[in-house]
């Protein structure tokens, strides 16, 4: 039996600071309707050419504080070799039978860096994984888990587009996201900046033109929907059924 509460979503990261890159808003927006959040860091981005990998900790902490989750915790797998083994499932098992997520929101499917990929697979098997009662795991206290599986995954946008299944309206939530995602001070400001240094080099998010494709792309998304601000999402394994069609989907939209 799990001491946390039962969470609502569970968003996972390859890295800290992909989470409020993919699906900040949306976290913002689930958040302030009262749902449980949490989010799961794979590994502790030790690679990363910018930063350190203690300070992107802080990082994380304060992008967590700003989003207003309930729970952040980091696996600390390896950073570029997110292998899809047992010990590694075994660990996503762990966090996914401790928190109890409905909602599982994950890495792109297709991405130019590898480890968003590789963390995508490695989470959805190990979602699958963690409903077989045969699989067993323990809380730090010794207390055995009970399985469990969640019930949606949903893929966030990272760098390669793909045609979403929804579009999710963040445009009141777009500003706290931006806010988290600046936390990350060590990766996203050019330059010095505390946790990095002048010499370290420019990347493909360092550069400022990143943060305004990124403000573009939503856009885009947001425009699709009548809205200002949206994240894309990629329904894992769809169709997404539904026995109230009225229901689903009753809220008008916008003629553009």
């Amino acid at each position: 039996m799990s001491t946390l509460p039962k969470f609502d979503v569970l968003a996972v990261g390859s890295h800290p600071d992909d989470v409020e890159l993919g699906c900040g808003g949306t976290i913002a927006s689930l958040v302030a309707t009262g749902c449980h959040v949490g989010i799961l860091d794979l590994t502790r981005g030790e690679l990363g050419s910018r930063g350190t990998p203690d300070f992107r900790e802080q990082e994380a902490s304060e992008a967590a504080n700003i989003l207003g989750v309930d729970r952040r915790v980091n696996l600390g797998i390896a950073d570029g070799n997110i292998k899809n083994s047992r010990k590694n499932r075994l660990k996503v098992i762990a966090e996914l039978r401790a928190t109890r997520p409905d909602i599982l929101l994950i890495p792109a499917p297709d991405c130019r860096h590898p480890d968003h990929p590789d963390g995508a697979r490695l989470v959805a098997d190990a979602a699958f994984q963690s409903g077989l009662s045969m699989i067993e795991t323990i809380t730090p206290t010794g207390t055995a888990q009970e399985p469990w599986r969640p019930a949606h995954i949903l893929h966030y946008m990272q760098s390669i587009a793909f045609e979403p299944t929804l579009v999710v309206d963040v445009s009141a939530f777009w500003e706290k996201r931006n806010e988290a995602v600046r936390a990350f001070r060590s990766q996203f400001h050019s330059g010095s900046s505390e946790g990095s240094s002048a010499d370290e080099p420019e990347t493909f998010i360092s550069n400022p033109a990143f943060m305004e494709w990124y403000d573009a792309r939503a856009r885009t998304y947001g425009y699709r929907i009548g809205a200002t601000f949206g994240e894309p999402f990629l329904y894992r394994h769809g169709p997404i059924g539904t026995d109230n069609l009225v229901g689903m989907l009753k809220k008008e939209k916008p003629f553009r």
